[in-house]
């Protein structure tokens, strides 16, 4: 297809297709002549995932570039890959982690990792991101949110079981040759859309039961 085409069905502007192009993110077309080029189904395959992680997942140009390098290693797969998706989705650090509070709160979030027995790679932004989270909380004395942490696990992990399941599911669903290229697309994009949703159903959820507590259904 002609860059016309793929824009018409990725539905992303000729203009952005040729800054993903230039900056390296989409792979360039097969050339047919003079400033003439052909796209496949690939393509649009990787415009999608593009426009998940920077649309979507707000992830950087540099983030994104990233990514989908570690989608073209053949080296990095499986659990791996959940790790360059963490990575990249990671929020950038809250306040300074050089003081006694923070490492106080690090230690917590430590502790609750063993407590539940995950195994989790030491140098995981998640657990500094939570610790960060801690901290802040404690500092405006929201002790009664950080009470339970329990609960906020428990409900994560049934969401993490909920999206390894589909990471397995959609893999296992391709053709021959199919399953890793399935794999990848599902554990990036999973991963930021999977957060962006469930952020959006909490804030729906809370709304919700708010109005019943609070006795105010309008």
């Amino acid at each position: 297809m002609r860059m016309g085409e793929l824009s018409r069905r990725s539905g992303v502007s000729v203009p952005t297709i040729k800054y993903y192009l230039r900056e390296g993110l989409l792979p360039a077309g097969t050339a047919t002549g003079r400033n003439q080029a052909d796209y496949g189904d690939g393509h649009l395959r990787r415009l999608r995932v593009i426009r998940v992680l920077i649309d979507v997942g707000g992830v950087s140009v540099t983030a994104a570039r990233e990514v989908l390098a570690a989608i073209d290693d053949p080296d990095v797969v499986g659990h791996h890959l959940l790790g360059v998706a963490h990575h990249a989705v990671a929020p950038a650090a809250r306040g300074r982690r050089d003081t006694e509070q923070w490492r106080a709160a690090r230690a917590e979030v430590d502790a609750v990792v063993r407590r539940r027995g995950w195994a989790i790679s030491p140098d995981a932004a998640a657990l500094d991101h939570v610790a960060d989270v801690i901290c802040a909380a404690r500092a405006l004395g929201l002790d009664e949110l950080l009470a339970g942490m329990d609960t906020y696990a428990d409900a994560a992990e049934l969401v993490a079981r909920h999206d390894i399941d589909t990471v397995v599911t959609r893999a296992q669903r391709g053709g021959p040759g199919d399953e890793q290229a399935l794999m990848v697309e599902t554990v990036i994009t999973g991963t930021v859309l999977g957060e962006s949703l469930l952020t959006g159903l909490r804030l729906l959820a809370q709304e919700a039961t708010s109005a019943r507590t609070l006795g105010d259904e309008r």
